[in-house]
C-alpha cells in the first residue's frame, strides 16, 4: 500500500497537523479535501441523534480519509474525523486531484485499488456486526486491533494502543455498560486480561471461532 500512496504526495497539497482531540472535519461540513494520513491516529466516527457513537475506523499512516464525496456535485463529509493523538495529514483539493487523475490513468487505477481494499475492510466489519451482533462486533474489534497493534508473546497478544472502554464500545455499537459486561465475561473465561492498562488476549482462537473468522489476512482484517 505504501508504494501506491507515495505517488499521491507528488500532487500539490498541504500538510495539516492536528493535536489529540482536534477535528479534521465534522459530518455535514463542505468537503473540499482528500486526505492521506502521514502519522498519528485519527478516529472516523458517526454520531446518532440519541448520542450513540459508532467508530468505523482508526486511520493510521497510509490511510485515506474523505474519499467518499470525491465526485459529488455538492460534496459534504458524511462522517467525523478526530485525532486520537497528535497526527499529520496530507490534504489535496478535490479539484486538483480530479485533474491529476484525468491526466494520469495509472494514478486513477492506484486510487481505485486503495478504495477497493478500504471497502473490503468495511464490508468485513459490517459482516461481523450484522451476523453476530454486539458481541461479534467486540470480538472482531479485538482481533483487528491485535492485527494492527498486537505484540506477540508466548502466552498471547498484547494490544499496544491504549483504548478506553468507551472507545471500544463505540466500535461495537453498544453502550459502555454492555461493553463492560462483555469484557468481564471474557476475563472470567480467561480469554483476555488487563496488563498495565492494555488488553492482553490470551485466547485469540476463541474470539475467531465465535465469529467464524474467515482468516482474510491482516491487509483486510485490521482496524484501519
Amino acid at each position: 500500500m505504501d508504494s501506491m500512496t507515495r505517488q499521491f504526495y507528488e500532487i500539490p497539497g498541504k500538510i495539516i497537523t492536528l493535536q489529540g482531540g482536534e477535528y479534521l472535519f465534522h459530518e455535514g461540513d463542505p468537503a473540499q479535501y482528500f486526505y492521506f494520513v502521514r502519522s498519528g491516529q485519527i478516529f472516523i466516527m458517526k454520531y446518532a441523534e440519541s448520542g450513540r457513537v459508532l467508530s468505523l475506523r482508526l486511520a493510521t499512516k497510509g490511510s485515506i480519509i474523505g474519499e467518499l464525496p470525491l465526485y459529488e456535485e455538492n460534496p459534504v463529509y458524511i462522517f467525523n474525523a478526530v485525532a486520537q493523538i497528535q497526527s499529520e495529514v496530507y490534504a489535496i483539493e478535490f479539484s486538483t486531484l480530479h485533474s491529476y487523475l484525468e491526466k494520469k490513468p495509472s494514478l486513477a487505477i492506484s486510487l481505485l485499488k486503495i478504495i477497493g481494499q478500504h471497502m473490503l475492510k468495511q464490508h468485513s466489519k459490517f459482516r461481523d456486526l450484522l451476523l453476530y451482533g454486539k458481541k461479534g462486533a467486540l470480538y472482531s474489534t479485538l482481533i483487528r486491533l491485535s492485527n494492527s497493534y498486537g505484540q506477540k508473546f508466548d502466552d498471547g497478544i498484547l494490544i499496544s494502543v491504549p483504548l478506553t472502554n468507551q472507545e471500544l464500545a463505540n466500535y461495537s455499537a453498544t453502550a459502555r455498560e454492555s461493553l463492560n459486561r462483555m469484557l468481564s465475561e471474557l476475563r472470567r473465561q480467561n480469554v483476555i486480561e488487563m496488563r498495565d492498562g492494555l488488553i492482553f488476549i490470551k485466547d485469540i482462537d476463541f474470539l475467531k471461532s465465535e465469529i467464524q473468522c474467515e482468516n482474510c489476512g491482516k491487509e483486510i482484517c485490521n482496524i484501519e
